[in-house]
């Protein structure tokens, strides 16, 4: 892969100015006052000053690789990265960092033909595959908890509640910080996170075209084109675009999707790298909600359903979704031991859901019970992330320290209405069945939320081989809620201080041990019975592992057990039917093994082992506790591996699998274990890439994911693809 033509990679440049309207509404000028916009033209005039230095001094300027201290100084190839920097919001050693990061690099998911964020991170240790239904989002469990609304996006967080489904071919890679996290990124799930690392412009020109083809019906058209319109190649234009249409093994589920990301670096000086940026995605799918246990995982006395069965009504109603963002990412270098960066992120995002759900079965266990809903959402969110990343060394101690404001606001609607319809004849089923919808809104509490928090992390090195890495964070939020339906407001406020520690020791080069200390918090919208608002959710997080670097980078290696709780958990009012309470209690404690290896035989792998142990600790209902939470596998081992022909240098195959082992999918039943093959082969030409893919080789029928006790979600089948990626 790394021979292709035209692919070579740069550091990543991450910056970009907001452009104000020339007539901007009065929600615009409201955030764009809440910009520090001011600091970043300001900065960018000085930046543009220092930009003209005499031809000697020109001679000898800092080249933009020196200037993008905040960028990855690796190529995002190969299959054991070295680097990372989400765990530090500047480049880190993985071997140095006293948690667990994983990085999934573009190399693999091209070998992979990757066309999800849950297909990127089946090779990662502690990624649960979940999968409630094709439902159209990024599903995602990490550590035995559900991460779904921790996907952040070049490091900045996107709005909760969206309707959120990332295009992989945008990304160079994704990287994945295990465990709690608040201190750099405030309110996120316990899990862990996942921040995807955009594709930005580059100095070098870069133009490639692919269409992919497979089955049901998948068509595929995208592009990746970058320009340098300078002779610096500091001012360049990118653009990535995608146009996706897919059918689904179940009957009238299609998805289409429709996205367009262009980005323009621009020469502010040889101290300062700017890049605006704007996505726009539209997206329209039938919902695929999964079917019922009874007939597929569990007996039923009619007998037997079809894995395709499609439970819903095709006559209700798709969604459709239309999303913006728009922003910018500034460096400027102050000294050579000091950077100021801004990241600064709008986006929108509105449309409608219709989608018909399982409720109970019937007694005879023929006729499924259904509920129609209708929904309407519309969200915005301007986040900004302004920092100091300074470098300096004090008696002896060598410090990299970044400073920040985390700032956000945005305000959300998801509104519903909830209809009545027909149940489903599951061995007869009639569709066209109309539903009856009341004219009012069922749900109807838009919200605004303002988020503020201040950090610093510190990465301490002293003396032979220690490595410590230290956090604090203030956080203050604020919820004003309207709920027109009861025609009530309410504002909730909520503060947190959250701290991390860690320390590493190399105590052998390449070979190092660590233990760590992390804390999340995130808040929770709603009341209980009495009237009082839901206090914050909380994780705490023990760490301990060694990890690996061979000379030379080729190999790495990671082993690490952890310990986290999650306390504050809502659950269900025992006394009180319809409300709930803050009485749970929820732990997860687990061995990860993680290996990377870019052989110089041809040969290139990437693997995983996984175990994890969950358990209610504590909880309203007595019966679940000391049981295990659901879709959490005990165990998960998965590989995938390339190898490039001795004989034939232009053809590498790939092969790979994984290992799930049962897991409960909702009580009462479980999902069974499975093992699921998949291979590819890959030719590259002078100018072309050609690669052709089989997932889930064997055909092997399994589920692997479940949304309630009323409905479970068969995987796919067998799938073939082939692509075709033109360079020029």
């Amino acid at each position: 892969m790394s021979s292709q033509p035209s692919r070579a990679v740069s550091p990543r440049s991450s910056s970009a100015c907001l452009r104000s309207p020339s007539r901007p509404s009065a929600r615009q000028t409201a955030l764009f006052a809440l910009t520090p916009l001011a600091l970043c033209l300001a900065q960018a005039t000085l930046a543009q000053q220092a930009g003209t230095p005499s031809a000697d001094a020109a001679a000898t300027a800092p080249q933009l690789q020196e200037v993008r201290i905040n960028a990855s100084t690796e190529k995002d190839m190969g299959f054991a990265p070295v680097e990372a920097q989400t765990a530090g919001k500047a480049p880190m050693r993985r071997l140095e960092t006293p948690q667990s990061v994983s990085v999934v690099t573009r190399e693999q998911m091209e070998s992979r033909q990757i066309t999800n964020v849950q297909q990127a991170l089946q090779t990662v240790a502690g990624v649960s595959p979940v999968n409630f239904g094709r439902r159209g989002f990024d599903d995602l469990n990490i550590r035995g908890f559900r991460s779904t609304e921790s996907i952040l996006v070049d490091g900045l967080v996107q709005s909760p509640g969206m309707w959120a489904k990332l295009q992989p071919y945008g990304y160079e890679r994704f990287e994945v910080l295990k465990g709690s996290a608040s201190v750099l990124y405030g309110q996120v799930q316990p899990g862990g996170i996942v921040n995807a690392v955009s594709k930005r412009p580059k100095k070098e020109a870069l133009s490639e075209v692919g269409v992919e083809v497979g089955s049901f019906g998948q068509r595929t058209l995208q592009a990746d084109i970058n320009r340098p319109l300078s002779e610096s190649g500091k001012t360049a234009l990118r653009i990535n675009a995608q146009v996706s249409n897919a059918d689904d093994p179940t009957q009238f589920v299609y998805r289409k999707d429709r996205w367009f990301a262009p980005s323009l670096s621009i020469d502010l000086g040889a101290q300062t790298d700017l890049v605006l940026f704007a996505t726009y995605s539209q997206s329209e799918w039938m919902r695929q909600q999964g079917i019922t246990p009874y007939g597929t995982l569990l007996p039923n006395r009619n007998g037997t359903l079809p894995r395709t069965l499609f439970t819903g009504d095709p006559s209700f109603g798709v969604y459709d979704v239309e999303s913006t963002t728009v922003g910018y990412a500034l460096e400027h270098r102050l000294s050579d031991a000091m950077t100021f960066r801004q990241n600064v992120r709008y986006e929108t995002e509105k449309g409608t859901g219709n989608f018909v759900s399982n409720q109970a079965l019937q007694a005879n266990q023929r006729l499924q019970n259904r509920q129609a809903s209708r929904q309407y959402m519309d969200y915005d969110l301007l986040a900004t992330d302004t920092s100091l990343l300074s470098r300096f060394e004090a008696l002896g101690v060598r410090h990299q320290l970044v400073t920040g404001l985390d700032a956000r606001t945005g305000t959300s609607l998801l509104a519903s209405r909830t209809c009545r319809i027909g149940a489903l004849d599951l061995f007869a089923p009639v569709y066209g069945m109309q539903a009856t919808c009341p004219e009012a809104l069922t749900s109807d509490a838009p919200s605004k939320l303002t988020v503020l928090g201040l950090y610093a992390q510190d990465q301490i090195k002293f003396g032979q081989g220690w490595t410590a890495l230290v956090g604090l964070r203030r956080d203050w939020s604020t919820n004003d809620t309207h709920n027109r339906v009861a025609n009530t407001q309410t504002r909730q406020k909520d503060n947190a201080t959250t701290l991390s520690a860690g320390l590493v020791y190399e105590f052998k080069p390449g070979w190092a041990a660590y233990g760590s200390y992390g804390e999340s918090f995130l808040p929770q919208s709603g009341l209980t019975f009495a009237g009082s608002p839901f206090v914050p959710e909380t994780g705490k997080q023990w760490e301990a592992g060694v990890k690996y670097e061979s000379p030379g980078g080729q190999i790495t290696g990671a082993l690490a057990v952890f310990d986290l709780v999650r306390r504050n958990v809502t659950t269900a009012d025992p006394v009180n039917t319809g409300f709930s309470v803050q009485t749970g209690e929820q732990r997860a404690r687990g061995l990860e093994v993680e290996l990377g290896a870019d052989l110089k035989n041809g040969w290139k792998l990437t693997s995983a082992y996984t175990y994890t142990q969950t358990q209610v600790t504590r909880d309203t209902n007595a019966a679940l506790v000391g049981l295990p939470l659901n879709l959490t596998p005990r165990h998960t081992l998965t590989a995938w591996a390339t190898y490039k022909l001795p004989q034939y240098q232009r053809v590498t195959l790939g092969v790979g699998g994984r290992y799930v082992s049962e897991q409960i999918g909702s009580y009462p039943f479980t999902l069974p274990s499975y093992v699921v093959a998949d291979a590819s082969i890959t030719y590259l030409g002078e100018n072309y890439r050609l690669t052709a893919g089989v997932k889930n080789v064997f055909n092997k029928a399994y589920y692997d994911g479940a949304i309630n006790a009323n409905v479970v979600s068969p995987a796919l089948p067998r799938n073939f693809s082939l692509g075709l990626t033109y360079f020029f």
